[in-house]
């Protein structure tokens, strides 16, 4: 099994091991859908400063591709839920992007010139 470049931070909380692993094998799916994946940079983030009812746990995700960079984030009150939300997120990014690829290789238009052209003989 190939190690993908994945940098995990955490604000306001500290990253155990669990945590990092249950990352590093979400993020595994993302690196077997696309292989022109750069790298991915996962800021996880805890908010105590919310009640008790609301958002506290946010999961900020950025996959660095050739072109744009695809960026998603999650919150809930859940730190495992606010992960699994921000990979699928970043994970449908990924589909559209394939997918358009193939739309556009597919979809090819004729071009049509205004002038008249000679013809060789």
């Amino acid at each position: 099994m190939k190690q993908h470049d994945v940098i995990i931070s955490g604000l306001n909380m500290e990253l155990t091991d669990a945590i990092k692993y249950m990352v590093h094998e979400k993020a595994e799916k993302l690196f077997e859908h696309e292989d022109k994946i750069i790298r991915m940079r996962v800021e996880l983030e805890y908010d105590p400063h919310q009640s008790t009812h609301q958002k506290e746990f946010i999961a900020k995700g950025q996959l660095e591709v050739r072109g744009n960079d695809h960026f998603a984030s999650a919150a809930t009150d859940d730190l495992y839920k606010s992960i699994d939300d921000m990979v699928h997120k970043l994970d449908r990014m990924l589909r559209r992007r394939s997918r358009l690829k193939k739309v556009k290789r597919k979809d090819t238009h004729l071009v049509d010139i205004p002038a008249d052209i000679p013809k060789a003989v």
